[in-house]
């Protein structure tokens, strides 16, 4: 049973709604930043520990590998042992775990202390937005949620600037270490004014073998989606798909699984919508990385200059994620979150017709137009699936979100990574092979406005959340 101490007075209950949104925007704040921060250093990080290409690809890797792993175990075990616990502790892993990095010597260290900070980030991930879901009753809960996603976009947006100016003035060290002053923040916060506990399912116990054969799963898939088109990628891909359908099938027989598919099976409202989430991600994910390649190989743009461009639709995700959010708390989500992702298929329908002349200004517009559509997506998308399961489930769906959320992803940089590799093979981009390098970002757009198209379906056929 939850905590009964939780409280209850008008006042009270404000301040915890208050101290709840802060320090769970402030970790989707935080690990965004760090992600896209840490992308701007690694030049420099390359030339202070003498990484290879491979090794530093890994800095990003080593990270997204843990949170995978912990997403679901972590939610299950809040759900079992108490959120606010497993959220506090995987604030102190993480801010730890940033600020050895920022001491660290060689490259191996490095690795070592990003996948502890991956570790960390994946608790406070799957369990904040639980929180928030069992803090905020249903109709502020929207608005609250659309605040969390819109955090996310500001550290995406934030992290390039100042990661640059940071690595510029102080180094790359400093990224790491300004996670330490945010991290007490939060932790002292979360400690000092987030009063009570909250545990649905404390009568079960963590399904082990469940974990370990969900990890081998993601790990296969993970690693396998970074070393596409190879043999060795589409073999761990395979593994891994094979994994999840083993996994699957043991959950179903599982007295006290660690997932509980008979979410997928029987709510269609939760299945719909993170299946539309998984296609909206895999669609989306990959405009940066290779807008960023365009504008600076085929445009002539300064890297700053680039990133600048580049800032308008996460800048435009800021602005209208907790607008789309307390919207959802009075219109039906799931015709939000469709509008959304149809706004989304008409800008990727249109950087097909992307051309080595096309002007700035006209990528700005197309950019803001995603950035909108994906606003208008994801608050209420998000709503949905945490309105749709049981105050039990809170932390599990949270963590399965995370999960939709990062193979997404990773889905799409395979995506984008296999048609470069057919396209170009192992040529660097260069003016001999611009017209296949725009062919491929082309074909790439091509194939996420079809994904998007799709998950118009799911996302308007999820089912209604509210019953008139």
């Amino acid at each position: 049973m939850p905590d009964t101490s939780l409280p209850t007075q008008p006042d009270n209950r404000t301040a915890l709604e208050r101290s709840a949104l802060f320090v769970a925007t402030l970790t989707s704040f935080m690990g965004p930043f760090m992600i896209s921060a840490v992308n701007v250093a690694l030049p420099a990080i390359q030339a202070d520990l003498g990484m290879n290409a491979v090794s530093l690809s890994w800095i990003a890797t080593s990270y997204l590998l843990a949170v995978a792993v912990v997403l679901l175990p972590a939610g299950k075990i809040a759900d079992i042992h108490g959120r606010k616990k497993v959220f506090t502790a995987g604030l102190v892993t993480y801010t730890l775990a940033s600020t050895a990095a920022a001491f660290a010597g060689n490259a191996a260290w490095l690795l070592i202390f990003r996948a502890m900070q991956g570790l960390g980030a994946g608790m406070f991930i799957t369990t904040g937005m639980a929180i928030l879901t069992s803090i905020f009753p249903p109709q502020k809960r929207g608005r609250a949620i659309g605040i969390y996603v819109a955090a996310v976009y500001v550290g995406l947006s934030v992290g390039p600037f100042a990661g640059g100016i940071l690595t510029q003035q102080w180094g790359w060290r400093a990224i790491f270490l300004i996670m330490l002053p945010l991290g007490a923040v939060s932790i002292a916060i979360t400690c000092l004014f987030l009063k009570g506990e909250w545990a649905d399912s404390r009568s079960q116990r963590l399904d082990l073998p469940g974990s370990v054969l969900y990890a081998a799963a993601i790990l296969c898939l993970i690693y396998g989606a970074t070393v596409l088109p190879s043999a060795t990628g589409c073999v761990l891909l395979g593994f891994g798909v094979a994994g999840l359908l083993l996994f699957f099938r043991q959950q179903r027989r599982a007295t006290q699984p660690l997932f509980e598919v008979a979410l997928f099976v029987e709510n269609r409202t939760f299945t719909f919508s993170s299946l539309a989430a998984l296609l909206n991600y895999s669609a989306t994910f990959a405009v940066t990385f290779l807008l960023s390649l365009y504008l600076q190989y085929l445009k002539g743009m300064p890297p700053r200059a680039a990133g600048l461009l580049l800032m308008v639709q996460p800048v435009v995700m800021a602005i209208f994620s907790p607008i789309a959010g307390r919207l959802s708390d009075r219109i039906e989500p799931r015709l939000l979150a469709s509008a959304g992702m149809a706004i989304t298929v008409a800008g990727m329908l249109a950087f097909t017709q992307l051309r080595a002349d096309s002007g700035s200004t006209g990528i700005a517009w197309t950019l803001a137009l995603l950035g909108f559509g994906f606003a208008l997506f994801s608050s209420p998308n998000m709503s949905a699936i945490m309105g749709s399961v049981a105050k039990e489930q809170y932390g599990i769906a949270s963590g399965a979100v995370a999960t939709m959320r990062l193979m997404g992803q990773m889905l799409s940089m395979a995506i984008a990574t296999v048609v470069l590799a057919l396209l170009l093979g192992q040529e660097t981009i260069g003016p001999g092979n611009y017209d296949r390098f725009l062919l491929s970002i082309r074909v790439v757009f091509t194939l996420s406005a079809l994904l998007c198209g799709v998950g118009v379906y799911f996302s308007l056929f999820r089912g209604r959340l509210r019953q008139p």
